[in-house]
Protein backbone atom coordinates (compact mmCIF):
# COMPACT_ATOMS: atom_id res chain seq x y z
CA UNK A 1 0.00 0.00 0.00
CA UNK A 2 0.93 3.27 -0.57
CA UNK A 3 2.28 5.24 2.50
CA UNK A 4 0.12 8.10 3.82
CA UNK A 5 -0.35 11.51 2.03
CA UNK A 6 0.37 13.99 5.25
CA UNK A 7 3.98 14.13 4.79
CA UNK A 8 4.99 17.49 2.58
CA UNK A 9 5.34 16.64 -1.01
CA UNK A 10 8.27 18.70 -1.50
CA UNK A 11 10.75 18.38 0.94
CA UNK A 12 14.19 20.31 1.36
CA UNK A 13 17.03 18.42 -1.29
CA UNK A 14 19.66 16.71 0.11
CA UNK A 15 21.60 15.68 -2.39
CA UNK A 16 25.03 18.04 -3.69
CA UNK A 17 24.71 20.19 -6.51
CA UNK A 18 27.25 22.19 -8.49
CA UNK A 19 28.12 25.78 -7.96
CA UNK A 20 26.27 26.84 -10.92
CA UNK A 21 23.10 25.42 -10.02
CA UNK A 22 23.22 26.38 -6.70
CA UNK A 23 24.14 29.87 -8.11
CA UNK A 24 20.99 30.08 -10.29
CA UNK A 25 18.60 28.98 -7.89
CA UNK A 26 19.57 31.40 -5.45
CA UNK A 27 19.30 33.81 -8.56
CA UNK A 28 15.99 32.48 -8.74
CA UNK A 29 14.45 32.64 -5.46
CA UNK A 30 15.89 36.62 -5.35
CA UNK A 31 13.53 37.45 -8.40
CA UNK A 32 10.91 35.64 -7.06
CA UNK A 33 11.76 37.60 -3.48
CA UNK A 34 12.04 40.79 -5.51
CA UNK A 35 8.82 40.10 -7.59
CA UNK A 36 7.29 39.35 -4.67
CA UNK A 37 7.68 42.55 -2.60
CA UNK A 38 6.72 44.49 -5.11
CA UNK A 39 3.26 42.98 -5.21
CA UNK A 40 1.48 41.50 -8.41
CA UNK A 41 0.38 44.08 -11.17
CA UNK A 42 -3.07 45.33 -11.05
CA UNK A 43 -5.36 47.56 -12.70
CA UNK A 44 -5.26 51.41 -12.57
CA UNK A 45 -8.42 53.28 -11.75
CA UNK A 46 -8.93 55.07 -14.88
CA UNK A 47 -7.53 52.34 -17.30
CA UNK A 48 -4.72 54.62 -18.67
CA UNK A 49 -7.47 56.98 -19.83
CA UNK A 50 -5.74 60.02 -17.67
CA UNK A 51 -3.21 60.88 -20.48
CA UNK A 52 -5.79 60.44 -23.44
CA UNK A 53 -7.87 62.73 -21.51
CA UNK A 54 -5.25 65.72 -20.63
CA UNK A 55 -3.93 65.43 -24.61
CA UNK A 56 -7.69 66.21 -25.19
CA UNK A 57 -8.02 69.08 -23.04
CA UNK A 58 -4.27 70.10 -24.13
CA UNK A 59 -4.62 70.26 -28.03
CA UNK A 60 -8.40 70.36 -28.45
CA UNK A 61 -9.91 71.98 -25.77
CA UNK A 62 -12.92 69.72 -24.71
CA UNK A 63 -13.67 67.32 -22.62
CA UNK A 64 -13.80 63.41 -23.39
CA UNK A 65 -14.78 60.43 -21.75
CA UNK A 66 -14.90 56.68 -21.68
CA UNK A 67 -18.24 55.08 -21.59
CA UNK A 68 -17.11 51.91 -19.21
CA UNK A 69 -20.47 51.35 -17.28
CA UNK A 70 -24.01 52.39 -18.33
CA UNK A 71 -24.01 55.43 -15.54
CA UNK A 72 -21.20 57.00 -17.74
CA UNK A 73 -23.27 56.59 -20.36
CA UNK A 74 -26.23 58.42 -19.34
CA UNK A 75 -24.41 61.38 -18.26
CA UNK A 76 -22.56 61.72 -21.45
CA UNK A 77 -25.84 60.92 -23.64
CA UNK A 78 -27.68 64.03 -21.12
CA UNK A 79 -24.87 66.10 -22.31
CA UNK A 80 -25.34 65.17 -25.67
CA UNK A 81 -28.61 66.07 -25.52
CA UNK A 82 -27.53 69.81 -23.72
CA UNK A 83 -25.37 70.77 -26.45
CA UNK A 84 -28.15 69.69 -29.16
CA UNK A 85 -30.69 71.58 -27.34
CA UNK A 86 -29.40 74.45 -29.61
CA UNK A 87 -27.70 75.80 -32.93
CA UNK A 88 -24.58 73.53 -32.82
CA UNK A 89 -21.53 75.82 -32.78
CA UNK A 90 -18.38 73.91 -34.17
CA UNK A 91 -16.85 73.63 -30.88
CA UNK A 92 -19.92 72.36 -29.20
CA UNK A 93 -20.10 69.78 -32.78
CA UNK A 94 -16.64 68.27 -31.24
CA UNK A 95 -17.54 67.80 -27.82
CA UNK A 96 -20.65 65.87 -29.35
CA UNK A 97 -18.68 63.99 -31.39
CA UNK A 98 -16.37 63.09 -28.44
CA UNK A 99 -18.68 62.28 -26.59
CA UNK A 100 -21.31 60.31 -28.62
CA UNK A 101 -19.16 58.68 -31.57
CA UNK A 102 -19.23 54.98 -31.00
CA UNK A 103 -16.30 54.18 -32.86
CA UNK A 104 -14.43 56.62 -30.84
CA UNK A 105 -15.33 54.59 -28.09
CA UNK A 106 -14.51 51.43 -29.42
CA UNK A 107 -11.18 52.70 -30.01
CA UNK A 108 -10.81 53.88 -26.11
CA UNK A 109 -11.14 49.83 -25.41
CA UNK A 110 -7.94 49.03 -27.30
CA UNK A 111 -6.07 50.75 -23.52
CA UNK A 112 -8.16 47.86 -21.61
CA UNK A 113 -6.53 45.17 -23.79
CA UNK A 114 -3.23 46.99 -23.37
CA UNK A 115 -3.66 47.14 -20.02
CA UNK A 116 -4.78 43.74 -19.49
CA UNK A 117 -1.74 42.22 -21.62
CA UNK A 118 0.65 44.39 -19.15
CA UNK A 119 -0.99 43.30 -15.83
CA UNK A 120 -0.44 40.02 -17.01
CA UNK A 121 2.92 40.66 -18.13
CA UNK A 122 4.17 41.51 -14.71
CA UNK A 123 2.27 38.37 -12.94
CA UNK A 124 4.58 35.27 -11.82
CA UNK A 125 4.00 32.40 -14.10
CA UNK A 126 1.93 29.54 -12.84
CA UNK A 127 4.10 26.59 -11.29
CA UNK A 128 3.24 23.45 -12.90
CA UNK A 129 2.03 19.82 -10.94
CA UNK A 130 2.47 16.67 -11.99
CA UNK A 131 1.09 13.25 -9.85
CA UNK A 132 1.70 9.86 -11.26
CA UNK A 133 0.86 6.47 -9.91
CA UNK A 134 2.28 3.36 -11.10
CA UNK A 135 1.65 -0.49 -10.35
CA UNK A 136 4.10 -3.14 -10.65
CA UNK A 137 2.61 -6.23 -9.35
CA UNK A 138 1.48 -5.43 -5.34
CA UNK A 139 4.63 -2.69 -5.57
CA UNK A 140 2.60 0.75 -6.18
CA UNK A 141 5.11 4.11 -6.92
CA UNK A 142 3.74 7.59 -6.62
CA UNK A 143 5.45 10.28 -8.55
CA UNK A 144 4.89 13.87 -7.87
CA UNK A 145 6.91 17.05 -9.37
CA UNK A 146 6.45 20.55 -9.08
CA UNK A 147 8.12 22.64 -11.94
CA UNK A 148 8.59 26.28 -13.05
CA UNK A 149 9.12 28.00 -15.99
CA UNK A 150 12.23 29.51 -15.34
CA UNK A 151 12.76 31.22 -18.85
CA UNK A 152 9.57 33.54 -18.74
CA UNK A 153 10.62 34.15 -14.86
CA UNK A 154 13.97 35.42 -16.39
CA UNK A 155 12.22 37.67 -19.10
CA UNK A 156 9.62 39.05 -16.96
CA UNK A 157 11.43 42.44 -16.22
CA UNK A 158 11.66 43.04 -19.99
CA UNK A 159 8.35 41.81 -20.75
CA UNK A 160 6.92 43.83 -18.46
CA UNK A 161 8.94 46.96 -20.00
CA UNK A 162 7.78 45.72 -23.67
CA UNK A 163 4.34 45.64 -22.63
CA UNK A 164 4.59 49.07 -21.11
CA UNK A 165 5.35 50.41 -24.20
CA UNK A 166 2.68 48.82 -25.81
CA UNK A 167 0.53 50.62 -23.81
CA UNK A 168 1.76 53.79 -24.14
CA UNK A 169 1.60 53.70 -27.57
CA UNK A 170 -1.98 52.56 -27.11
CA UNK A 171 -2.90 55.40 -24.98
CA UNK A 172 -0.88 57.38 -28.26
CA UNK A 173 -3.33 55.61 -30.35
CA UNK A 174 -6.54 56.86 -28.14
CA UNK A 175 -4.99 60.29 -27.94
CA UNK A 176 -4.61 60.45 -31.27
CA UNK A 177 -7.98 58.88 -32.56
CA UNK A 178 -9.43 61.99 -30.44
CA UNK A 179 -7.47 64.33 -32.12
CA UNK A 180 -8.55 63.17 -35.55
CA UNK A 181 -12.23 62.89 -35.01
CA UNK A 182 -11.85 66.37 -33.56
CA UNK A 183 -10.44 67.87 -36.88
CA UNK A 184 -12.38 65.60 -39.07
CA UNK A 185 -15.54 66.72 -37.60
CA UNK A 186 -14.49 70.74 -37.38
CA UNK A 187 -14.03 70.11 -41.06
CA UNK A 188 -17.66 68.89 -41.81
CA UNK A 189 -19.55 71.07 -39.43
CA UNK A 190 -17.09 73.43 -41.94
CA UNK A 191 -18.84 71.73 -45.40
CA UNK A 192 -22.29 71.22 -44.08
CA UNK A 193 -22.89 75.08 -42.61
CA UNK A 194 -21.41 76.46 -45.82
CA UNK A 195 -23.40 74.40 -48.00
CA UNK A 196 -26.65 75.36 -46.07
CA UNK A 197 -25.31 79.15 -46.56
CA UNK A 198 -24.97 78.14 -50.09
CA UNK A 199 -28.00 76.94 -50.60
CA UNK A 200 -29.83 79.65 -49.41
CA UNK A 201 -27.95 82.54 -51.71
CA UNK A 202 -28.21 79.78 -54.51
CA UNK A 203 -32.02 79.93 -54.02
CA UNK A 204 -31.87 83.64 -54.44
CA UNK A 205 -30.08 83.36 -58.05
CA UNK A 206 -32.91 80.65 -58.59
CA UNK A 207 -35.31 83.36 -57.93
CA UNK A 208 -33.46 86.29 -60.20
CA UNK A 209 -33.19 83.58 -63.17
CA UNK A 210 -36.82 82.64 -63.26
CA UNK A 211 -37.94 86.09 -62.82
CA UNK A 212 -35.84 86.99 -65.58
CA UNK A 213 -36.73 83.71 -68.03
CA UNK A 214 -40.53 84.30 -66.83
CA UNK A 215 -40.67 88.25 -68.53
CA UNK A 216 -38.60 86.86 -71.26
CA UNK A 217 -41.40 84.70 -71.87
CA UNK A 218 -44.18 87.02 -71.91
CA UNK A 219 -41.93 89.70 -74.15
CA UNK A 220 -41.04 87.13 -76.36
CA UNK A 221 -45.13 86.28 -76.78
CA UNK A 222 -45.97 89.65 -77.98
CA UNK A 223 -43.17 90.44 -79.83
CA UNK A 224 -41.16 92.19 -78.06
CA UNK A 225 -38.38 90.18 -77.49
CA UNK A 226 -35.77 88.47 -80.09
CA UNK A 227 -34.92 84.57 -80.14
CA UNK A 228 -31.29 85.62 -78.62
CA UNK A 229 -32.46 87.52 -75.67
CA UNK A 230 -34.98 84.81 -74.89
CA UNK A 231 -32.73 82.17 -75.15
CA UNK A 232 -30.19 83.71 -73.02
CA UNK A 233 -32.17 84.42 -70.16
CA UNK A 234 -33.74 80.82 -70.33
CA UNK A 235 -29.81 79.42 -70.59
CA UNK A 236 -29.89 81.50 -67.10
CA UNK A 237 -32.16 79.55 -65.70
CA UNK A 238 -31.41 76.37 -66.69
CA UNK A 239 -28.17 77.06 -65.59
CA UNK A 240 -29.62 78.46 -62.02
CA UNK A 241 -31.70 75.44 -61.71
CA UNK A 242 -28.57 73.05 -62.06
CA UNK A 243 -26.67 74.98 -59.71
CA UNK A 244 -29.49 74.96 -57.16
CA UNK A 245 -29.87 70.90 -57.50
CA UNK A 246 -26.09 70.06 -57.03
CA UNK A 247 -26.27 72.39 -54.21
CA UNK A 248 -28.94 70.69 -51.98
CA UNK A 249 -27.31 67.27 -53.14
CA UNK A 250 -24.08 68.69 -51.15
CA UNK A 251 -25.73 70.26 -48.50
CA UNK A 252 -27.92 66.76 -48.30
CA UNK A 253 -24.03 64.92 -48.29
CA UNK A 254 -22.53 67.04 -45.98
CA UNK A 255 -25.32 67.26 -43.15
CA UNK A 256 -25.05 62.86 -43.37
CA UNK A 257 -21.00 62.97 -43.31
CA UNK A 258 -21.22 65.07 -40.37
CA UNK A 259 -24.15 63.28 -38.57
CA UNK A 260 -21.88 60.23 -38.80
CA UNK A 261 -18.95 61.77 -37.11
CA UNK A 262 -21.43 63.12 -34.55
CA UNK A 263 -22.66 59.64 -33.88
CA UNK A 264 -26.17 60.52 -33.98
CA UNK A 265 -29.54 58.99 -35.05
CA UNK A 266 -33.07 58.80 -34.72
CA UNK A 267 -34.47 62.14 -33.76
CA UNK A 268 -31.12 63.44 -32.98
CA UNK A 269 -30.22 63.72 -36.45
CA UNK A 270 -32.63 66.86 -36.57
CA UNK A 271 -29.99 69.20 -34.62
CA UNK A 272 -29.43 72.21 -35.97
CA UNK A 273 -26.85 74.42 -37.65
CA UNK A 274 -25.84 78.22 -37.44
CA UNK A 275 -27.12 80.46 -40.28
CA UNK A 276 -23.31 80.94 -41.12
CA UNK A 277 -19.68 80.77 -40.91
CA UNK A 278 -18.02 82.30 -37.97
CA UNK A 279 -16.16 85.56 -39.22
CA UNK A 280 -12.98 85.71 -40.58
CA UNK A 281 -10.08 86.79 -37.81
CA UNK A 282 -9.27 89.73 -37.94
CA UNK A 283 -5.52 88.67 -38.32
CA UNK A 284 -3.78 85.23 -39.41
CA UNK A 285 -1.97 83.46 -36.77
CA UNK A 286 2.03 83.92 -36.77
CA UNK A 287 4.18 80.77 -36.93
CA UNK A 288 7.53 81.39 -37.70
CA UNK A 289 8.35 78.14 -36.08
CA UNK A 290 5.99 75.92 -37.24
CA UNK A 291 8.54 73.04 -38.14
CA UNK A 292 9.63 73.28 -34.63
CA UNK A 293 6.38 73.22 -33.25
CA UNK A 294 5.46 70.25 -35.40
CA UNK A 295 8.51 68.41 -34.16
CA UNK A 296 8.40 69.09 -30.89
CA UNK A 297 4.57 68.27 -30.44
CA UNK A 298 3.74 65.80 -33.36
CA UNK A 299 2.56 62.50 -31.30
CA UNK A 300 3.39 60.88 -34.89
CA UNK A 301 6.74 61.93 -34.33
CA UNK A 302 6.74 61.14 -30.53
CA UNK A 303 5.34 57.42 -31.97
CA UNK A 304 8.26 57.20 -34.11
CA UNK A 305 10.84 57.73 -31.32
CA UNK A 306 8.64 55.35 -29.17
CA UNK A 307 8.69 52.38 -31.82
CA UNK A 308 12.68 52.80 -32.08
CA UNK A 309 13.41 52.69 -28.65
CA UNK A 310 10.62 50.14 -27.64
CA UNK A 311 12.58 47.72 -30.97
CA UNK A 312 15.87 48.71 -29.52
CA UNK A 313 14.36 46.62 -26.22
CA UNK A 314 13.12 43.66 -28.28
CA UNK A 315 16.80 43.47 -29.91
CA UNK A 316 17.85 43.07 -26.88
CA UNK A 317 15.20 40.95 -25.97
CA UNK A 318 16.16 38.25 -28.60
CA UNK A 319 20.26 38.15 -28.04
CA UNK A 320 18.91 37.36 -24.19
CA UNK A 321 16.91 34.42 -24.69
CA UNK A 322 17.93 33.35 -28.31
CA UNK A 323 20.02 30.73 -26.79
CA UNK A 324 17.14 29.15 -24.21
CA UNK A 325 13.99 28.01 -26.02
CA UNK A 326 12.71 26.06 -22.72
CA UNK A 327 14.31 26.14 -18.94
CA UNK A 328 11.85 24.71 -16.38
CA UNK A 329 13.16 24.00 -13.17
CA UNK A 330 11.32 20.67 -11.20
CA UNK A 331 11.15 19.80 -7.52
CA UNK A 332 9.82 15.64 -7.10
CA UNK A 333 9.29 13.54 -4.46
CA UNK A 334 8.77 9.67 -5.83
CA UNK A 335 6.82 7.58 -2.95
CA UNK A 336 6.68 3.45 -2.85
CA UNK A 337 5.27 1.24 -0.76
CA UNK A 338 8.09 -1.46 -1.44
CA UNK A 339 11.16 1.11 -1.31
CA UNK A 340 12.49 4.77 0.02
CA UNK A 341 10.90 7.76 -0.93
CA UNK A 342 13.38 9.42 -3.52
CA UNK A 343 13.60 13.41 -3.54
CA UNK A 344 15.22 15.23 -6.29
CA UNK A 345 15.29 17.94 -8.49
CA UNK A 346 15.18 18.86 -12.47
CA UNK A 347 16.34 21.25 -14.77
CA UNK A 348 15.35 21.14 -18.46
CA UNK A 349 16.09 23.23 -21.54
CA UNK A 350 16.95 22.71 -24.98
CA UNK A 351 20.46 22.15 -26.64
CA UNK A 352 20.57 24.86 -29.10
CA UNK A 353 22.70 22.23 -31.68
CA UNK A 354 20.70 23.20 -34.78
CA UNK A 355 19.24 26.89 -34.17
CA UNK A 356 21.72 28.88 -32.13
CA UNK A 357 19.17 32.28 -33.01
CA UNK A 358 20.99 33.60 -35.23
CA UNK A 359 17.88 34.69 -37.91
CA UNK A 360 16.07 36.23 -35.26
CA UNK A 361 18.55 38.29 -33.79
CA UNK A 362 19.05 38.97 -37.89
CA UNK A 363 15.34 39.87 -37.87
CA UNK A 364 15.67 41.62 -35.24
CA UNK A 365 18.17 43.73 -36.20
CA UNK A 366 15.98 44.48 -39.36
CA UNK A 367 13.23 45.40 -37.61
CA UNK A 368 15.37 47.79 -35.63
CA UNK A 369 16.42 49.43 -38.50
CA UNK A 370 13.03 49.17 -40.66
CA UNK A 371 11.96 51.69 -37.46
CA UNK A 372 14.71 53.96 -37.38
CA UNK A 373 14.16 54.75 -41.18
CA UNK A 374 10.56 55.53 -40.87
CA UNK A 375 11.32 57.78 -37.76
CA UNK A 376 13.51 59.91 -40.35
CA UNK A 377 11.05 59.64 -42.63
CA UNK A 378 8.29 60.60 -40.21
CA UNK A 379 10.19 63.51 -38.85
CA UNK A 380 11.08 64.65 -42.76
CA UNK A 381 7.14 64.44 -43.93
CA UNK A 382 6.43 65.93 -40.41
CA UNK A 383 8.02 69.62 -42.00
CA UNK A 384 6.54 69.36 -44.74
CA UNK A 385 3.30 68.76 -44.37
CA UNK A 386 3.07 71.44 -41.80
CA UNK A 387 4.74 73.96 -44.04
CA UNK A 388 2.29 72.87 -47.06
CA UNK A 389 -0.94 73.77 -44.10
CA UNK A 390 0.49 76.52 -43.04
CA UNK A 391 0.82 77.87 -46.37
CA UNK A 392 -2.43 76.82 -47.10
CA UNK A 393 -3.97 78.62 -44.41
CA UNK A 394 -1.85 82.03 -44.79
CA UNK A 395 -3.22 81.77 -48.55
CA UNK A 396 -7.01 81.20 -47.58
CA UNK A 397 -7.34 83.61 -45.12
CA UNK A 398 -6.00 86.48 -48.11
CA UNK A 399 -8.09 85.18 -50.22
CA UNK A 400 -11.08 85.06 -47.79
CA UNK A 401 -10.28 88.80 -46.69
CA UNK A 402 -9.40 90.02 -50.50
CA UNK A 403 -13.15 88.82 -51.00
CA UNK A 404 -14.50 90.38 -48.40
CA UNK A 405 -13.13 93.55 -48.09
CA UNK A 406 -12.57 94.04 -51.70
CA UNK A 407 -15.21 92.35 -54.38
CA UNK A 408 -17.93 91.83 -52.30
CA UNK A 409 -18.26 95.51 -51.38
CA UNK A 410 -17.50 96.10 -55.04
CA UNK A 411 -20.35 94.64 -56.36
CA UNK A 412 -22.43 95.83 -53.72
CA UNK A 413 -21.82 99.63 -55.27
CA UNK A 414 -22.09 98.30 -58.59
CA UNK A 415 -25.82 97.05 -57.78
CA UNK A 416 -26.77 100.45 -55.90
CA UNK A 417 -25.15 102.50 -58.90
CA UNK A 418 -27.39 100.23 -61.08
CA UNK A 419 -30.68 100.68 -59.19
CA UNK A 420 -30.29 103.87 -59.58
CA UNK A 421 -29.56 103.77 -63.14
CA UNK A 422 -32.31 101.41 -63.38
CA UNK A 423 -35.19 103.74 -61.60
CA UNK A 424 -33.40 106.51 -63.97
CA UNK A 425 -34.66 104.39 -66.94
CA UNK A 426 -31.26 104.47 -68.42
CA UNK A 427 -31.13 100.57 -67.63
CA UNK A 428 -33.60 97.91 -68.63
CA UNK A 429 -34.94 95.26 -65.92
CA UNK A 430 -32.68 92.52 -67.63
CA UNK A 431 -29.88 94.41 -66.84
CA UNK A 432 -30.55 94.45 -63.37
CA UNK A 433 -31.27 91.01 -63.03
CA UNK A 434 -28.13 89.68 -64.61
CA UNK A 435 -26.31 92.39 -61.98
CA UNK A 436 -28.08 91.05 -59.21
CA UNK A 437 -26.99 87.38 -60.27
CA UNK A 438 -23.74 88.57 -60.71
CA UNK A 439 -23.96 90.28 -57.08
CA UNK A 440 -24.97 86.40 -55.46
CA UNK A 441 -22.68 84.94 -57.20
CA UNK A 442 -20.09 87.11 -55.43
CA UNK A 443 -21.34 86.37 -52.29
CA UNK A 444 -21.18 82.58 -53.13
CA UNK A 445 -17.70 82.45 -53.91
CA UNK A 446 -17.05 84.66 -50.56
CA UNK A 447 -18.59 82.30 -48.94
CA UNK A 448 -16.28 79.55 -50.33
CA UNK A 449 -13.35 81.74 -49.41
CA UNK A 450 -14.06 81.48 -45.88
CA UNK A 451 -15.13 77.93 -46.19
CA UNK A 452 -11.45 77.13 -47.75
CA UNK A 453 -9.56 79.17 -44.97
CA UNK A 454 -11.81 77.02 -41.61
CA UNK A 455 -10.92 73.75 -43.79
CA UNK A 456 -7.18 74.75 -43.73
CA UNK A 457 -6.85 75.93 -40.12
CA UNK A 458 -8.54 72.61 -39.20
CA UNK A 459 -5.54 71.02 -41.66
CA UNK A 460 -3.26 73.09 -39.88
CA UNK A 461 -4.44 71.96 -36.48
CA UNK A 462 -3.83 68.32 -37.21
CA UNK A 463 -0.65 68.63 -39.03
CA UNK A 464 0.71 70.54 -35.87
CA UNK A 465 -0.15 67.26 -33.54
CA UNK A 466 0.44 64.54 -36.38
CA UNK A 467 -1.48 61.39 -38.10
CA UNK A 468 -1.85 58.08 -36.11
CA UNK A 469 0.18 56.29 -39.08
CA UNK A 470 3.06 55.43 -37.61
CA UNK A 471 1.61 54.52 -34.42
CA UNK A 472 0.02 51.58 -35.86
CA UNK A 473 2.97 50.63 -37.71
CA UNK A 474 5.45 50.34 -34.34
CA UNK A 475 2.58 47.60 -33.46
CA UNK A 476 2.78 45.67 -37.00
CA UNK A 477 3.00 41.84 -36.48
CA UNK A 478 6.66 41.83 -37.69
CA UNK A 479 7.72 44.19 -34.44
CA UNK A 480 5.63 42.09 -32.11
CA UNK A 481 7.28 38.68 -33.65
CA UNK A 482 10.87 40.60 -33.04
CA UNK A 483 9.51 41.05 -29.59
CA UNK A 484 8.41 37.44 -28.67
CA UNK A 485 11.04 35.86 -26.67
CA UNK A 486 12.10 32.39 -27.13
CA UNK A 487 10.17 29.85 -25.08
CA UNK A 488 7.15 32.20 -24.02
CA UNK A 489 4.58 30.10 -24.43
CA UNK A 490 6.03 27.10 -22.46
Amino acid sequence: MSQPMSRPMIEPMSPPMSQSIVRALRLTALACAALTVAGCASFSPDGGFGPVQQAAKQHVGQEVRWARSDEDRRQMDERVAELLAQPLSMEAAVQVALLSNRGLQAAFFELGIGEAELVQAGRLPNPGFSFGRVTKGDEIELERSVHFNLARLIAMPLLRQVESQRFAQAQGMAAMSVLSLAAETRRAWVMAVSAEETVRYTQQVMLAAEAGAELARRMAAVGNFNKLQFAREQSFYADAALGLARAQQAQRATRERLTRLLGLWGAQAGFRLPERLPDLPAQPRELPDVERLAIEQRLDVQGARLAVALTARHLGLTRTTRFVNVLELGLMRNSSNEAPTQKGWEIGFEIPLFDWGTARVAKAESVYMQAVNRAAETAINARSEVREAYGAYRATWDIARHQRVAIVPLKQRIAEENLLRYNGMLIGVFELLADARSQITSVNAAIDALRDFWLAQADLDIALVGKPSLAAAALSPSASAAAEPAGAGH
